[in-house]
Order: structure tokens, then C-alpha cells, then sequence
């Protein structure tokens, strides 16, 4: 395997390791708050017995609002010019009332119908997605302008991600701990007071990014133009709702980043849609209803994945500095379908501990997604500042995650009707039918192999090549004036060129490759 001409980050393009560390800590808030929510969801059918409908259109329709106010957040923090930055203080504040809201909106009181847990939560939810929008948002944008290098972004990147999975060591132990009869009366009490744990941890390791990290485009960021709208004399307001719909149509026109989007949106919701799925099946099909021994299951289960996600992060971020992003995103999400496939015959009541065969395997689809992804939605900001010469960040950051939340609204709220059409009781507990198993089984299984390959083609036709990113930086350091900066990166593009034409002599590369390289970045930036 060679290495990757190029792939020397130049001194003032790294990312010290304490800064990476700091940036970091916002992927164990935006982790765990992300994913915590819908893995303590089964209290309220376990522990409040609530229909798993009625649960799966409670954490829909919050996620579906949060959703839709990430965009106008992102224009927000685009557009914000303080002496703190335009970043750092939305993830300050976000932070503190993410933790606050967060323990707030478990602590259910007893005895109370199913209406008003229902409106209880709903309300609680939509205000805290608020604040969590107002802190995940920003901080998602810090990152892509941590860094200009193709290289370095994708080892920022991978540096998030590997902290942000540490989560996933604790997560898979919510439901052991709130079913802890020696610590709780019941598991609604365990709720309550795993929420405000979760509400601290969040407040201290929220705050952290807005504190240390330093925000590199904020400079450019006050040299640009007041906007088109500005210009015409139209009033404040009014320029700004219009420079909003004007950035948005134009960031969902960019063909590259839709087609990033729908490859994170296939991947990451179609695991999400049956995530449920696995914890039922591990519950009611291989522990015949014996939720303690389940809940040991399921705890071995997502250690497992986890664990084994360290190691994919770090082969995702090195593999991908040598035979480039896109190849990397074929061979981790391959991977990652036999191990998805596999769960079909490693669910076995005989043999409970077989279904951790597939952790590893499943460890390399969500686990290299977020790493290739972000430093690739990176690039795309280059290519949008290059078509407008604004640095949109939180716009593209905001819409991508837009996408996900989207997906996942309506993977959440599905869920509980997919759950329901396999014929599935609470009551019955592990005495389900064996149709309602093999269904169970069948979602479970089927549906992220189907999404990740669709994925797979989308990343395939991806027009935003490493080569053409290099260019698209080369132009932006002369417009910017970069100096003796632009000098070393024009020299580290010729060796690139010269690299192509050796590999095209080996039939690496296609002749139409090195043909077409002046004419694809026109019809880059044509589509963006």
C-alpha cells in the first residue's frame, strides 16, 4: 500500500494533540446526549409500560423539531461577530442548559396516565433539543475550522470520534443500572437519578471546548461582505431571513454534499431505525424474558462494539491518509455488513454470549462514519467559500446534521409501528410467536445491511476527489494571500501531479483523471 503523495501536514496547518483533546470533549456530550435518551426510552415502556408507539412518536416528534431549528442555529453562529467568537459562546451557554433540561426531564412523577407522561416528556424534549441544538451546532462547525489540511482534518476528526465512543462504554449499562433492584425501588427511580448524573457530566465536559479551543476562521469570518441582502438597503430582519433561505437552497444544491448527507443519513438511520430491535431480541428471544440476565447482555454487547470501535477509529484515520477517504468508506462499511448479516445466526438462546462475534464487524460501520464524514463535509466548506466567498460552516455543519436528525426522527418514530406489525406484546414477555421472533430477527438484520449498501453507491459517485480539494485550496490561499504558505502547498500539489502520472503509467489511475483534473474543479464549483 503507498503512501498517499502529499499527505505531510505542514507545521502551521496542525492541530496541537491538547487542542484536539479539548475539542473532544464536546463528542462525549454530543454522544452521549445524542444517543442516552433513546437507549433510557425503554423505561417508559418497561417502567411505565406506555405503548412502544405511542414512545416511538414521543422521541420522533422532539428530534423532528430539533431538527428543523439546527439550520436557523447554523446561520445563527455563521453570522454572530462577538469578542468571544462565533462559536464559543452558543457552546458555553448550550452546554449548561443541555445538562440542566436533560435532568430535568426525567424526573417523571409517579402514578400519573399515560396522557400526561406523554405531554410531560414532549414538552420537556422539545426544550431541551433547544439547548442541545444550540450547543452540538456550533460546536460541529468549530470543527471543520480547526484545521485547512485534507489530512489533519480527518486526524481531528478521528480524535473526536474515538473520545465520543467512550460513551458508548457506559451506555450499554444504563438499563443494568436503572434496573438495579439493590440500588433503586424500580427503574423509573433509576431513571431519575442516572438523568442528573448525566446532567453534570454534560455541564463540565460541555463547556470545555468553549474555554479552550480557538476559533481559526474567525478572522476571515469579519473580513467578509455584509451579504447581498445587506447591500440593497433592505432592513435588518428582512436581509437576514433572506440571506438564511438564500444559503440554505444554496448548501442543499451542493451535489457533493447532498450525496455525504445521504450516505450518513443511510448508514447511521438505518441502524438507528432498528436499534430497538437488537435490545427486544436479546430480551424477549435469547433471555426468554429474563431482564437481568438481558441486561448483562446487552452491557457485554455494546462493550464489545465499543471496544472494538477504538481500534476501528484509529485504522479509519491512518488508512485513509494512505488510500484516501472514499476507498476507506467502502472497505470499513463492507465490513461492517457481514457483521449485521451474521447476527441472524449469532442469535441463539443456547448460546446467549455468540452474538458478540459480530460487535467487532459491526464496530467498523458507525465507527469510521462520522470520522470520514466530517472531514470530508470539511472539504465541501472550502468548495462552498471558493463558489461564495463566505466560510458556512455552521450552515453545512447544521444541514448535515439537519439530515441525520431528520432520519433519525422518523426512524424513532417508525420503530415503535415496526415493533408493533411483528405482533410483538409486552405482556407475553419471552412466550412471543415464533412469527414475531423471526420478524424481530428479519428487521433487525435486513434493514442496515439494505441502507449501508445504498450508501456504499452513493459514496461511489461522489465528484469531490482529494486532488480536486488540493486545487480548491491552492485557490483560496491566493485569493487569501497566503504567501510563502501558498509556495509550499503549490509545491506539494506539483509532486501530487507527478505522483498521478506515476500511477497512471502503473494503471492506477485513468488517463482521464489527469486529463479532466483543471475541468472537474469548474464543474465543482458549478454544482456548489
Amino acid at each position: 500500500m503507498n503512501k498517499t503523495p502529499g499527505s505531510q501536514t505542514p507545521a502551521e496547518d496542525r492541530v496541537l494533540l491538547l487542542q484536539k483533546l479539548f475539542y473532544g470533549c464536546g463528542a462525549l456530550v454530543n454522544n452521549l446526549l445524542g444517543a442516552a435518551i433513546g437507549v433510557m426510552s425503554i423505561i417508559l415502556v418497561e417502567g411505565l409500560k406506555m405503548n412502544p408507539a405511542l414512545v416511538g412518536t414521543l422521541m420522533g416528534l422532539p428530534r423532528l423539531t430539533d431538527a428543523l431549528t439546527d439550520p436557523i442555529m447554523g446561520y445563527l453562529s455563521d453570522r454572530t461577530r462577538s469578542r468571544w467568537g462565533r462559536r464559543r459562546p452558543y457552546i458555553f451557554f448550550g452546554a449548561i442548559f443541555s445538562g440542566i433540561l436533560f435532568a430535568v426531564l426525567w424526573q417523571l412523577p409517579e402514578g400519573q396516565s399515560e396522557t400526561f407522561y406523554f405531554w410531560f416528556f414532549l414538552i420537556g424534549s422539545i426544550l431541551f433539543y433547544l439547548a442541545y441544538t444550540a450547543f452540538a451546532t456550533p460546536w460541529v462547525a468549530l470543527g471543520y475550522e480547526l484545521t485547512p489540511d485534507y489530512h489533519e482534518r480527518t486526524r481531528v476528526m478521528g480524535t473526536a470520534n474515538f473520545m465520543g465512543q467512550s460513551v458508548w462504554l457506559s451506555l450499554p449499562w444504563f438499563y443494568a443500572f436503572m434496573e438495579n433492584d439493590r440500588l433503586f425501588s424500580d427503574s423509573v427511580e433509576g431513571a431519575r437519578n442516572l438523568a442528573v448524573l448525566i446532567g453534570v457530566f454534560v455541564i463540565v465536559a460541555g463547556i470545555v471546548p468553549a474555554l479552550f479551543c480557538r476559533e481559526r476562521m474567525m478572522d476571515l469570518a469579519r473580513a467578509e461582505d455584509s451579504g447581498p441582502s445587506a447591500e440593497k438597503g433592505m432592513p435588518g430582519l428582512l436581509a437576514h431571513v433572506t440571506d438564511f433561505f438564500k444559503g440554505f437552497l444554496s448548501t442543499i444544491k451542493c451535489l457533493p454534499f447532498v450525496k455525504l448527507c445521504c450516505a450518513t443519513f443511510l448508514v447511521f438511520n438505518g441502524f438507528m431505525l432498528v436499534s430497538a430491535f437488537s435490545s427486544f431480541v436479546l430480551i424477549y428471544y435469547v433471555s426468554a424474558g429474563d431482564k437481568d440476565k438481558a441486561g448483562e447482555l446487552i452491557g457485554w454487547f455494546g462493550t464489545a462494539t465499543t471496544i472494538s470501535t477504538f481500534g476501528v477509529i484509529a485504522l479509519t484515520t491512518w488508512l485513509a491518509t494512505k488510500i484516501g477517504k472514499r476507498r476507506t468508506f467502502f472497505i470499513c462499511i463492507s465490513i461492517s455488513l457481514v457483521g449485521y448479516a451474521l447476527k441472524w445466526i449469532c442469535y441463539s438462546a443456547e448460546y446467549p454470549f455468540l452474538i458478540l462475534l459480530t460487535a467487532p464487524l459491526i464496530a467498523f460501520g458507525l465507527g469510521s462514519l462520522f470520522t470520514l464524514m466530517g472531514s470530508m463535509v470539511a472539504d465541501v466548506c472550502d468548495l462552498d467559500e471558493l463558489a461564495t466567498g463566505h466560510r458556512r460552516e455552521g450552515m453545512f455543519g447544521s444541514i448535515f446534521w439537519w439530515v441525520v436528525k431528520l432520519g433519525m426522527a422518523l426512524a424513532l418514530a417508525l420503530s415503535g409501528h415496526a415493533l408493533n406489525l411483528t405482533g410483538f406484546d409486552v405482556e407475553l414477555g419471552g412466550a412471543q410467536s415464533d412469527r414475531t421472533f423471526f420478524l424481530m430477527k428479519l428487521f433487525d438484520v435486513a434493514v442496515p445491511v439494505l441502507t449501508s449498501a445504498i450508501a456504499m453507491w452513493a459514496i461511489y459517485t461522489l465528484p469531490l476527489s482529494q486532488e480536486q480539494a488540493k486545487e480548491i485550496r491552492l485557490e483560496l490561499e491566493k485569493r487569501r494571500g497566503g504567501g510563502a504558505r501558498r509556495g509550499r502547498f503549490a509545491q506539494g500539489l506539483r509532486q501530487d501531479r507527478l505522483a498521478l502520472n506515476l500511477d497512471r503509467d502503473r494503471d492506477l489511475v485513468p488517463d482521464r483523471k489527469i486529463n479532466d483534473l483543471e475541468k472537474g474543479l469548474t464543474s465543482e464549483g458549478q454544482k456548489c
